[in-house]
């Protein structure tokens, strides 16, 4: 059974799914469409052309559907999708894309968005991550699936995180990390594999100790960084996950790669 507090303003055009609970002093817009059985707690503010999967628990003071941070946007009706099951705490926004940049911002299933996180315009966000406190996104960024960005740390517009990344707390990320990396630092530098995220999706031994070779042989190798991965391109038949780190470099578009320290 739907239930919509009295203090809560619905405006005409919204679709509400069936069992949503709208708690006091929510604000929804005409655009709106809220899936089934999701729970906005209290001052929630969902406008815009914004899509709202079932099952997403949404804390107050979150702003979902807001304009985009950029001066060339003229009130568009661009949108942003989010998906099914998501935790969305405490004071997190999330904004509509641009027509730049294909006019969406996506955000995937099962997300765990801690208070005061921000997915900016036509970001593409994977499912199962989690945004630690305050993580951050600029525009048009591209986010894996299962990828942990920690508490106060911000990504560079355009830039790429593959899947299964984890980022360490209080980073500046401002280059495209590998699938299956591991990130820290005040610059993030790329510290070596996720290992433990590798773990809980069940790598191997045998698969995990290929990858952990691949890796050596890329970013610690003789030679310089281009001759390495000229090199190691033939690796990609022997695992998914160097296939998939091989074709996530060969797809870069606008930010260099994040490297470890002192890489030639």
């Amino acid at each position: 059974m739907t239930m919509i507090d009295p203090t809560a303003r619905i405006a005409d055009g919204a679709v509400i799914g069936a069992g949503t609970e709208i708690g006091p002093y929510c604000i929804i817009g005409p655009n709106v469409v809220l899936g089934e059985n999701c729970k906005l707690l209290a001052h929630v503010t969902v406008n815009g052309h914004t899509t709202v999967g079932a099952g997403c628990v949404i804390s107050p003071f979150a702003a979902l559907g807001g304009p985009p941070q950029d001066l060339s946007y003229r009130g568009e009706p661009t949108r942003l999708e989010i998906g099914e099951a998501c935790t969305i705490r405490e004071g997190v926004t999330m904004n509509i894309g641009t027509v730049k940049g294909g006019g969406l911002t996506r955000v995937g299933d099962r997300g765990f968005f801690m208070n005061n996180s921000h997915v900016g315009h036509d970001c593409t966000v994977g499912n199962n991550v989690i945004f630690a406190t305050s993580a951050t996104l600029g525009g048009h960024c591209e986010i894996g699936d299962f990828v942990y960005i920690g508490g106060l740390s911000a990504v560079h517009q355009f830039t790429r995180v593959g899947p299964q990344v984890m980022i360490g707390g209080v980073c500046g990320v401002r280059g495209d990390i590998i699938p299956f990396g591991l990130a820290n630092g005040q610059y993030a530098v790329l510290e070596g594999l996720n290992i433990i995220g590798m773990r809980r999706r069940q790598f191997t031994k045998q698969r995990l100790a290929a990858v952990r070779a691949f890796y050596q042989k890329l970013f610690h190798g003789p030679g310089v960084f281009a001759e390495r991965l000229a090199s190691v391109q033939p690796l990609a038949d022997e695992d998914p996950a160097i296939a998939e780190i091989l074709a996530f470099i060969d797809g870069a578009k606008h930010r260099a790669l994040c490297l470890p320290a002192n890489t030639n």
